[in-house]
C-alpha cells in the first residue's frame, strides 16, 4: 500500500492506474510501471528544445496542409485539385455543417491550439526563464486535448480510401497530402519525447499553487 499522506511525489499509471511513489530520474532514466510497463517518466537533456522545435514544424505543416492542394483526381481528362478547406466549403451546408465544423476542428483547429500551448508552456524553459503566466492551466488543456487531436488518423484514414479509388480514377497526392505524412510522423516523435512528469514538476518548481 502506497503512503498518500504525501501527494507531491506520487504519479498514477495512464493504463492500469497503479499507484507508485516516484524519485526524480536521472537524465536517461526511465521510471516504467511494473505491472502493465507503461513509461512513467523518461526526462531527457534538452527535452524541451527538440519538443519546441517539433512543435514549431508541426504548427507549419498544419497551416500548410490546409491550405495546398490535398489530391488531385483525373476522370475522363477532367481534372480537379483541392485543398482540405477546399473540400469542407463544398460540405458547408445543412445538417452537414455540424460533421465538417467537427471534422476540422479535429484534424486542424485542435492539433493547432495543442501545439500552440505546448509552445507556450516550454519556451521559457529553452532560455531559462520562468514559466509564463497560466503555463500550468495551457499544459492541463493541451493534456486533455491529445485524445481530440486527430490528424495522424485522419492521414492514414485518407491513404486506405484513396487506395482504393484509385482503380476508378487517377489520383495525384498534393502536397498537403505528404504535409500530413510527415506532420504524423512529427507528431509520435513529439510525443515520444514528451514526459509529461517532467513538464509537471518543472512547472510546480516555478510557478506559484
Amino acid at each position: 500500500m502506497v503512503d498518500t499522506s504525501r501527494l507531491d511525489d506520487l504519479i498514477v499509471c495512464t493504463e492500469c492506474d497503479a499507484l507508485y511513489r516516484v524519485r526524480q530520474p536521472e537524465r536517461g532514466q526511465v521510471a516504467v510501471c511494473a505491472r502493465c510497463h507503461t513509461v512513467l517518466a523518461a526526462p531527457r537533456a534538452k527535452a524541451a528544445l527538440q519538443i519546441v522545435a517539433l512543435a514549431v514544424a508541426t504548427l507549419i505543416l498544419i497551416v500548410g496542409a490546409a491550405v495546398f492542394p490535398f489530391l488531385r483526381i483525373e476522370v475522363g481528362g477532367v481534372a480537379n485539385a483541392a485543398s482540405v478547406l477546399d473540400i469542407s466549403y463544398a460540405f458547408f451546408d445543412g445538417f452537414l455543417t455540424v460533421l465538417v465544423i467537427a471534422t476540422m476542428s479535429m484534424i486542424l483547429a485542435i492539433p493547432a491550439l495543442r501545439t500552440g500551448l505546448i509552445i507556450y508552456v516550454l519556451a521559457p524553459f529553452i532560455v531559462d526563464k520562468p514559466a509564463l503566466p497560466g503555463a500550468r492551466a495551457a499544459f492541463r488543456v493541451a493534456q486533455q486535448l491529445r485524445p481530440w487531436a486527430m490528424a495522424e488518423i485522419f492521414a492514414i484514414g485518407c491513404a486506405v480510401s484513396l487506395v482504393k479509388i484509385a482503380d476508378l480514377a487517377q489520383v495525384t497526392f498534393g502536397p498537403a497530402f505528404w504535409m500530413f505524412a510527415v506532420l504524423t510522423v512529427l507528431i509520435v516523435i513529439q510525443q515520444k519525447f514528451m514526459c509529461s512528469w517532467s513538464v509537471w514538476n518543472a512547472l510546480a518548481s516555478q510557478t506559484p499553487s
